[in-house]
């Protein structure tokens, strides 16, 4: 039996967990409503022995002697040491019940979901160590954040750092957060090493400007893979500027008219994102360039995906091949002809979180909607979910124990987590990262960059040049 039929048949089963798992959880709320009502009842019961040992005091002391006082006295010291135990059970009774049952509810959530995650597999800290160039300058936040992520991706993954910069503002924001100390010790250790530039490219400027200005950060970093001292570069600057600086400085692979931004969504299974491209680089597009982004496509989701035979899907208003706009329907004719990739058909809005494609090309208009509206699906969701929640104690001790599968729903749809975009169709790996990105982003991205590079994606992508339909 094959994997795939393996999962469909653990499906039912999984699914019963899941019920069996929420009956449960309502179990544990009953028993811990029940126990602090019982503990509730105990104190009123307490309460009554109390009155009942003060009318006995009082009626002792007109009816007259001192036995009668002395049996009054010990009811009432008997009284209070109910009453002790009642408050006692009042405020253990939650905590005792969660305590004892919280350990015997099986979460089959995690079993529903994968935490490897597939770009985490290839790190390994024991390989050689490559060097990455960074535009420090480029970003809302930069250069502090970037350089918090840089030194946090150091220590995490076999990559050194060439950090480009205006060197008196990245030791100015060293010195602010707190990371001066950890930068001299890196850069003593000979895993980062500060490159000194001009200002970066605005993000108001346009992308021409990396011709007139040579030293502009990213410039600088651009010709260290040039020169071949990094192996791959990343900018959270000007996207523009930087596919402009990579033309120009790098060039394109042969063959290719526009390079294209492909980024990574989550889907339904955790271990395997589909890549969504152009989502930028190119807001007019021919039917040729989205069928060169399908032939990059492919190469990137087999060398860094693992996926054997990428399923390709052409993002359209509806399935069937007679549908879209006159872009659409000459692309459609283009990718059902070539045979070197596994061509889906029409991909549809909402099949693009399915799993059921592994890469989906579109012009950059349109993916950079999509793209947009994603980032903002994470948070929207995590707010309804909290909203829905009962209130009070019911509320509270579900909330326990949903807080983890909460966290990794947060995870998975944060676009934090996969911090960047490569640039696919220019002759060096150069990733892309959102403007307003901080530590995770960073380090999210970086980790994306030393994959391609562990996984020899240039050399695939330089053998497209060989495709007889790219030489046409």
């Amino acid at each position: 039996m094959g994997k795939e039929s393996v999962q469909k048949s653990n499906k039912p089963r999984a699914i019963r967990r899941l019920v069996i798992w929420y009956k449960r959880n309502s179990a544990v709320t009953s028993i811990v409503d029940t126990a602090a009502s019982s503990a509730v009842t105990a104190g009123n019961v307490a309460g009554n022995v109390v009155s009942g040992a003060g009318s006995v005091v009082s009626t002792a002391s007109n009816v007259a002697s001192n036995v009668a006082g002395n049996v009054a006295g010990n009811v009432v010291s008997s009284a209070e040491s109910v009453v002790n135990t009642a408050s006692s059970v009042v405020s253990s009774a939650s905590s005792i019940a969660k305590n004892t049952l919280q350990p015997l509810v099986f979460d089959p959530l995690k079993r529903l979901q994968n935490n490897d995650n597939v770009l985490d597999s290839v790190e390994d800290t024991q390989s050689k160590r490559i060097w990455i160039a960074v535009d420090g300058m480029g970003g809302d936040y930069a250069p502090g954040p970037i350089l918090e992520g840089c030194l946090e991706a150091i220590s995490r993954f076999p990559i050194n750092i060439k950090f480009v910069v205006k060197i008196e503002k990245v030791k100015d924001a060293a010195e602010k957060t707190g990371l001066a100390e950890l930068l001299e010790n890196e850069i003593a250790k000979k895993r980062l090493e500060l490159i000194d530039s001009g200002e970066p490219i605005g993000m108001n400027e346009e992308a021409t400007a990396v011709r007139k200005r040579k030293n502009a950060s990213v410039n600088v970093a651009m010709d260290l893979v040039r020169n071949n001292k990094a192996e791959a570069v990343y900018s959270a600057g000007n996207s523009g500027a930087m596919m402009a600086s990579a033309i120009f400085r790098i060039g394109r692979l042969k063959g290719i008219d526009r390079p294209a931004i492909g980024a990574l969504f989550p889907t339904r299974d955790q271990t395997r994102p589909v890549l969504v491209l152009d989502v930028g680089a190119n807001t007019d597009c021919k039917p040729s360039y989205l069928h060169q982004f399908a032939l990059l496509g492919n190469i990137y989701a087999k060398d860094v995906l693992q996926v054997k035979k990428p399923r390709i899907g052409l993002l359209n208003i509806g399935e069937e091949e007679c549908k879209g706009n006159d872009l659409s329907l000459k692309t459609f004719e283009l990718l059902s002809s070539e045979k070197s990739f596994n061509f889906g058909g029409n991909c549809e809005g909402r099949d693009v979180l399915s799993g059921s494609f592994d890469v989906v090309v579109c012009d950059g208009f349109t993916g950079n909607i999509l793209l947009k509206f994603l980032e903002s699906v994470g948070g929207v969701l995590l707010d309804i979910l909290r909203s829905e929640l009962p209130r009070g104690r019911r509320g509270k001790v579900g909330s326990a124990f949903l807080k983890s599968n909460l966290l990794r729903i947060k995870k998975r749809l944060d676009h934090a987590e996969h911090g960047g975009a490569l640039l696919l169709g220019v002759n060096g790996i150069c990733v892309i990262g959102h403007g307003s990105s901080k530590s995770l982003s960073v380090v999210s991205a970086l980790r994306l960059a030393h994959s391609a590079v562990n996984h020899g994606v240039m050399d695939n992508l330089n053998q497209l040049q060989k495709l007889q339909v790219l030489n046409s």
